[in-house]
């Protein structure tokens, strides 16, 4: 896969996208990243990338010359363009298992009041939100996108089906996790994962996760009763 992120802040997604996952995942083959400083694609000498809004209001407005430059400098055949911003659809695991299997991802981030309408109508191919809140600009939702994308490209975790039993994965949160010691401090690990039968291990964990559903999200439980024919 390769990932481009257009945005006026390139040098925030370098201590991002140079650790951990990330970095292993582009040093394996798996993705390859670039950051696009969208000031390179201004005509004048100040790089003006924003102006007033027609029609008046507060704060500024991404130009709509820069966005099109940028995209089209490296936009192909097999690209699909993705705007960070407010008004976009949520985000989830779903989405994040879709987008894995695109060749080619751009993100457009956002800053100040958005960006010119004319991007959205003819450049953007969806529109991403990560919550119901407003950040500076859109390069820290672009980062989070961009790791629960990468993380389900087949091989970069490493472990087969460790992507799989995470949370929303399905409608439901994950099961708790121990491991050694079996004790410590009083606390011991529940009786269940230590007998080594792998029937009532599973049980448990599928009980596990519906309480744990059940207390923390109860709307995941409901869709998961539902799509399992259990409820409505």
């Amino acid at each position: 896969m390769k990932i481009d992120v257009i945005t006026l802040f390139p040098e925030m997604l370098d201590g991002f996208l140079g650790q951990s996952m990330m970095k292993r995942a582009a040093n394996a083959g798996h993705v390859t990243f670039n950051g696009i400083n969208l000031r390179d694609f201004t005509d004048d000498k100040h790089h003006t990338t924003d102006e007033r809004p027609f029609g008046g209001g507060p704060g500024m407005v991404m130009k709509p010359e820069p966005i099109f430059k940028a995209v089209e400098s490296v936009l192909t055949e097999k690209s699909r363009v993705i705007l960070m911003c407010p008004q976009g659809k949520p985000f989830t695991q779903e989405r994040a298992l879709a987008l894995s299997h695109e060749e080619h991802l751009i993100f457009v981030c956002g800053h100040y009041e958005g960006v010119d309408e004319r991007v959205r109508e003819t450049l953007i191919d969806e529109e991403i939100s990560i919550g119901d809140y407003v950040l500076t600009n859109g390069v820290l939702p672009a980062a989070v996108v961009i790791d629960s994308i990468v993380r389900l490209i087949p091989g970069v975790l490493g472990g087969e089906g460790a992507a799989e039993q995470e949370s929303f994965s399905e409608p439901l949160l994950e099961y708790p996790q121990y491991t050694r010691p079996p004790e410590f401090r009083g606390l011991k690990v529940p009786e269940e994962l230590l007998t080594g039968n792998h029937a009532a291990i599973a049980k448990w964990r599928r009980a596990q996760s519906e309480k744990r559903t059940a207390e923390r999200r109860p709307d995941l439980l409901k869709q998961h009763l539902a799509e399992n024919g259990d409820g409505a």
